[in-house]
């Protein structure tokens, strides 16, 4: 059944439209060079042109298909234009042949006839080659463009899937490292037999309860990342009510926004971690989420110790976080932490959206 569906498909080429026109297109350009010196009817001189153009295309088309294999020492062009040109001659010889008038001479007997039929049959020995030759050619530079961006799609569909590899790892990364840090903290608590150390925990666990599942999420809405956030540092301020404080300050536009999964949530787990905690006196958090010019922006304000010399600010969240946005989004997606002149660190994320909710 396949070979037969390859035959049919490699015959149908052969007879394709397109070729059809091309035959029709050179008959057309032949005539009106010779219109000038053709006595007969110009139809006649048309027809004739068609029946021997559309006899070259057919025999171009029919090498080209046939056969599927041929061997080393011969090429398919050189078959294809060899072809063309032992086409032109029986093709003219028959078409002088069938169109005799009745009771006119025959062919070979009328030296009028058969210089007609030797210009037309020199005339197309000399351009029938060379147009194959320059269709040939123009077949070959078709196929190169498409070879080429059939390997340019491929190639971007690889890098795509490698990127969405790389995003997958580095998303697994952020689940162990911030489980683990929200376990420290509760063990923490039971170790000094705090009494909020059962709430917390109930917290902890309605929490994961919502948060486990979105950890392997491709992407989530701001509205989500902004629900997580909250329960964070609701348990975080069971734990240290005294010396933490927060406040979530959001656009209604940025809610329905997409947002990659726990990047806001980083932000502030490092400022808890590496800002208010080891603070004497705490601090506030604040959450800012703004979006402007099709920007999404972030900005995570923190009452903290600051940033500490020699670390550069920069921990094993951050530094996955900042990995995963140029993945994502090239160098369109920023990142950065910079000193707040009344203490304490200011987290800056940014990353482009197609479009703003309505």
């Amino acid at each position: 059944m396949t070979e037969e569906r390859t035959f049919g498909q490699r015959l149908l080429a052969i007879v394709h439209w397109r070729r059809l026109r091309a035959a029709a297109i050179m008959a057309g350009l032949f005539s009106l060079l010779l219109m000038a010196s053709w006595d007969a009817s110009k139809w006649v001189l048309l027809f004739r042109l068609f029946i021997l153009c559309l006899m070259c295309v057919l025999a171009f088309g029919f090498w080209e298909q046939f056969p599927r294999r041929l061997p080393r020492w011969i090429a398919r062009w050189v078959l294809q234009v060899v072809a063309v040109a032992l086409t032109i001659p029986p093709t003219m010889i028959v078409i002088y042949v069938l169109s005799t008038p009745d009771g006119a001479p025959p062919l070979w007997q009328d030296r009028e006839r058969l210089q007609g039929l030797a210009f037309f049959m020199v005339s197309g020995l000399l351009i029938g080659p060379w147009v194959a030759l320059g269709a040939l050619v123009r077949q070959k530079d078709a196929l190169a463009r498409t070879q080429a961006l059939s390997f340019a799609l491929e190639r971007s569909e690889l890098e795509r899937r490698a990127t969405d590899a790389r995003l997958a790892l580095m998303q697994a990364q952020v689940q162990p490292h911030f489980l683990f840090n929200t376990l420290a903290n509760v063990r923490a608590l039971v170790e000094t037999g705090s009494p909020q150390a059962l709430p917390v925990l109930d917290s902890l666990i309605a929490y994961l309860r919502a948060a486990v599942p979105r950890l392997n999420a491709a992407s989530a809405t701001m509205a989500d990342e902004l629900a997580l956030v909250r329960a964070y540092l609701d348990i975080m301020r069971m734990r240290i009510p005294d010396r933490l404080s927060f406040r979530i300050d959001a656009d209604p536009a940025t809610l329905a926004l997409p947002c990659p999964p726990m990047a806001v949530l980083t932000l502030v787990e490092n400022a808890v971690r590496h800002g208010i905690d080891p603070a004497e006196e705490g601090g506030e958090i604040a959450v800012v989420v703004g979006l402007e010019g099709g920007v999404c922006h972030v900005r995570v304000d923190d009452g903290g110790l600051g940033l500490r010399p020699g670390t550069g600010g920069l921990g094993t969240g951050l530094t996955t976080l900042r990995q995963r946005l140029a993945l994502a989004f090239g160098p369109t997606a920023s990142l950065s932490l910079v000193e707040r002149e009344s203490g304490g660190v200011s987290a800056r994320l940014s990353w482009p959206v197609k479009e703003a909710a309505a």
